[in-house]
């Protein structure tokens, strides 16, 4: 895991992206203006570190391919938090997201009060299918901290220590761009 301070520039652009165009077009989970700010800072801030600008919200829904790297679709996906991220942490990913054709997930986690982004790891698609733990809508889920939610919709969990490790920015274009790391041709 590694993490960096999002540049307030990043941050002012994310807000003008959310206020300029409707993210809740599905016919459910569309997450609240929050969450949909987090996944753009996200989105934003991975996307700044293969030079490939910033997520401008102009071609509607992405379905699942937030950019693309050495001919591979990744999908970033960040929740936000705020306390630092732990190796013991979950992220979460709803299912009615599974059918996108994403070959790697990029899993973040934005810290809030801190504006910063921590790149947790990633995965590529058919080993996610593989670790991951599935959950229906109204699970209550315990926290590490032993706090509770229960999942709003079905949902998918699956554990940092799951994630392929990545230790700063080149480390993870590193690994992205090497073509040993994935399963599919």
């Amino acid at each position: 895991m590694f993490t960096v301070k999002v540049e307030k520039r990043i941050i002012r652009h994310c807000k003008t992206v959310l206020e300029t165009h409707n993210f809740g077009n599905r016919f459910t989970a569309n997450g609240t203006k929050d969450q949909q700010l987090t996944g753009i800072i996200g989105q934003s801030v991975v996307m700044s570190f293969f030079d490939l600008g910033l997520m401008d919200g102009l071609g509607g829904c992405d379905l699942g391919v937030d950019l693309i790297v050495n001919n591979k679709t990744i999908d970033v996906k960040t929740m936000g938090r705020t306390t630092d991220v732990k190796k013991s942490y979950t992220n979460n990913f709803i299912k009615l997201q599974d059918y996108f054709k994403t070959d790697i997930y990029i899993f973040c986690s934005y810290h809030k009060n801190k504006e910063e982004l921590t790149v947790c790891g990633w995965i590529d698609k058919d080993t996610f299918i593989t670790k991951r733990r599935y959950f229906p809508k109204g699970t209550i889920r315990t926290r590490t901290n032993q706090t509770t939610f229960t999942t709003f919709t079905d949902l998918f969990e699956i554990d940092n220590c799951h994630l392929n490790t990545v230790s700063n920015v080149l480390d993870l274009k590193k690994k992205l761009n090497h073509p040993l790391n994935f399963n599919k041709s």
